[in-house]
């Protein structure tokens, strides 16, 4: 099951029933497409999609950067391990982190044990691509920008490593063929996800 070949057109997985037995948690990079591949992906399985710093937001009626700002980060990451417990034992469904979400060994544990971690790997050069215009990335509000990926990037890909399943993110890829990539990926573990007989 390994060696799944996927393509947009004759294996798509748009007509095709699935059932999901776990909370699929995509875990990556600010700009790795968490947010956009798992609105698709959850449209695909038929699940509901939710980004935990929307929920984090809604529960704070602040933005993200507004709570860095005014709490500081420690203050955040407390606040999102809650938060993803909480949604970790919602009905399953795809789950969106922040960036910095997986650096927590807690949070790690908690994915593993409850749900499956799927790490969008986007290089350097495709994320700075999608980020160097944004403002809404509290991290990346120095002098440097570059140099503050390049520094993140560096220091959490060796954690992104952990995660349960590994999906390779390419300039090429549409955000639709990035969705049924994750699918096969999900597919060689039958304790997360199976097809349903027609």
């Amino acid at each position: 099951m390994s060696e799944i070949q996927q393509s947009t057109s004759d294996s798509s997985s748009d007509s095709v029933q699935f059932a999901l037995h776990k909370t699929v948690v995509m875990v990556g990079m600010m700009g790795a497409g968490k947010t956009a591949v798992g609105k698709v992906l959850a449209a695909k399985l038929g699940v509901p999609f939710i980004d935990s710093d929307h929920e984090i937001e809604t529960a704070a009626n602040m933005t993200v950067p507004e709570i860095f700002e005014r709490d500081g980060e420690p203050f955040f990451r407390v606040k999102e391990t809650q938060v993803i417990s909480r949604l970790l034992d919602n009905s399953h469904g795809i789950l969106s982190t922040g960036g910095g979400a997986f650096l927590s060994a807690e949070n790690r544990q908690n994915i593993s044990q409850r749900g499956v971690s799927v790490w969008l790997n986007a290089d350097l050069s495709l994320l700075w691509h999608r980020v160097r215009y944004k403002d809404t990335r509290p991290l990346l509000r120095s002098a440097d920008p570059k140099g503050r990926l390049t520094e993140l990037y560096e220091a959490r890909v060796p954690i992104y490593k952990l995660a349960d399943l590994h999906v390779p993110s390419k300039p090429s890829y549409s955000i639709e063929e990035m969705a049924e990539r994750v699918i096969a990926a999900l597919l060689t573990r039958p304790d997360v996800l199976e097809k349903l007989d027609a």
